[in-house]
């Protein structure tokens, strides 16, 4: 093909809606991770389950990222056969199918077969044109959001504005209404929420529409039982279970009810019956440790916490499994501190530090549990408040960042109690009083940390900025 053609056809590529356009960076995720969990989900998939048209159209494109393109062609097929199969009006619901398709036979070098690709999706469009050159239809849109909701985190906002669009013109489709009630409930996963959440009601919504749907049902019921609605909760989550008994993916959130209203047993129980199923989830072993530390209070060795060997075993396979998996390498930290070795854990925050950075994920809950550990193991307060006050500058009204304001909080008091001349310590109040919204208490302690500490440059620019928003 010449140069000018090849240009060509690059160009008419990038103006495709598919996974190859959507700015996937690798960097935001963890492909191997990734893969399994669409693999488990192309397994345990049903044709009735919300987001699983999209699975292998997606699962082609990480083969493609893990450079496996027969697979990711063999996927695509898949994928193809797969929307036929089960969408009456299919056509649309290929456009993301046949974009990948072009693009992974562009990557192969045949542009003949990415040409023809591309003359498909074309030919869609021209027989279902959208309202505007710029608007994308609704099954793109219905496609992107499941995609961005299983890539990674930082891509749940970019998803719930999908779903959004998606709805507009379809109001009813429940496989849309599914992945939005999916995303507000991440969007709330940090916060406190009340029983009328827009989680909460989306997630009514969504039932509503898919009844037997043991995932959403799974869902509300966590949901409901994060607000308090405990008896409710648990006739869904049962309710849940003996839709898909075994199902590793519904498993898990009803294991994750039992794990925190105190079932400790059962939870562990079904969080095995489910990694027999997918043996290669980090998640199933990270949540199997969390159970295990939630019994350890309750078991007492010589006086002092005993802790189960298998709780250090499944954190050192979900973080073999997973590599950027901070949470379980944080957990494998603190549990290294307990049992006495710094060195270890240190070496495990500081990864953890990195991979948060590199992946622009989690860093809070590392400046957080890396505060616990000074305070608590290392007994360096200061390095405490270093790391406590770098958590509440990424984000205050989350809990993690509600955590470490109340830590800071806590040193303060407890300083002052011992020294009520200590400037630093009033200062550290000032800065928890103005975070919370409280400025003319976070005035009179800068007050009283100049008062003790004169000349502090950083209490008196606080001090100031803090009067001149008064007026």
């Amino acid at each position: 093909m010449a140069l000018n053609q090849e240009t060509a056809l690059r160009e008419k590529l990038i103006q495709l809606q598919c996974h190859f356009t959507w700015a996937l960076r690798k960097e935001d995720t963890d492909l191997s991770d990734l893969q399994n969990r669409l693999e488990d989900d192309v397994s345990f998939s049903s044709a009735d389950q919300a987001g699983d048209k999209h699975l292998f159209s997606f699962l082609a494109f990480v083969n493609y990222l893990q450079d496996q393109p027969e697979e990711a062609l063999a996927n695509l097929t898949k994928a193809e056969d797969h929307i036929r199969k089960h969408n009456k009006e299919c056509e649309k619901m290929l456009i993301v199918t046949y974009g990948n398709f072009a693009w992974l036979y562009y990557h192969l070098n045949d542009h003949a077969k990415s040409m023809s690709y591309l003359e498909k999706v074309e030919d869609i469009r021209q027989r279902f044109p959208t309202q505007s050159p710029t608007a994308f239809h609704a099954e793109v849109y219905g496609e992107m959001g499941w995609t961005f909701l299983m890539y990674s985190r930082t891509y749940h906002k970019k998803a719930k504005e999908c779903f959004e669009k998606a709805l507009k013109e379809y109001p009813d489709n429940p496989d849309w209404n599914c992945g939005y009630a999916t995303a507000l409930y991440r969007a709330e996963y940090d916060s406190n929420t009340t029983a009328d959440s827009p989680a909460t009601k989306q997630l009514r919504r969504a039932l509503e529409l898919s009844p037997g749907d043991s995932y959403i049902i799974a869902l509300l019921g966590l949901k409901l039982a994060e607000s308090g609605r405990l008896n409710e909760a648990e006739e869904l989550i049962e309710r849940a279970l003996m839709i898909s008994p075994d199902k590793p993916h519904i498993i898990r959130y009803v294991a994750k009810f039992f794990r925190k209203h105190g079932s400790m047993d059962k939870a562990i129980d079904l969080l095995k019956l489910a990694l027999e199923e997918t043996p290669n989830s980090a998640f199933l072993h990270h949540q199997i440790a969390i159970c295990y530390r939630s019994k350890r209070p309750n078991l007492h060795s010589n006086g002092g916490k005993k802790i189960n060997r298998e709780e250090f075993e499944h954190l050192e396979t979900a973080i073999e499994m997973r590599p950027s998996f901070i949470i379980a390498r944080i957990d494998l930290a603190l549990l290294h501190a307990e049992k006495g070795n710094f060195t270890k854990a240190e070496e495990l925050f500081q990864e953890a530090f990195q991979v948060a950075r590199e992946k622009n994920l989690n860093l809070q809950d590392v400046h957080k549990s890396y505060g616990n550990f000074q305070l608590y193991h290392k007994r360096s307060v200061s390095l405490a408040i270093e790391h406590y006050m770098k958590g509440c500058q990424i984000r205050k009204d989350n809990r993690a960042g509600e955590q470490c304001v109340q830590k800071l909080e806590m040193i303060a008091k407890r300083r002052i109690d011992r020294n009520p001349s200590d400037g630093e310590a009033f200062g550290i109040l000032g800065y928890v009083n103005k975070l919370r919204g409280d400025k003319l208490q976070a005035i009179e302690c800068y007050e009283k940390a100049l008062l003790h500490s004169p000349g502090n440059g950083e209490f008196l620019t606080a001090l100031c900025d803090l009067r001149l928003s008064l007026h």
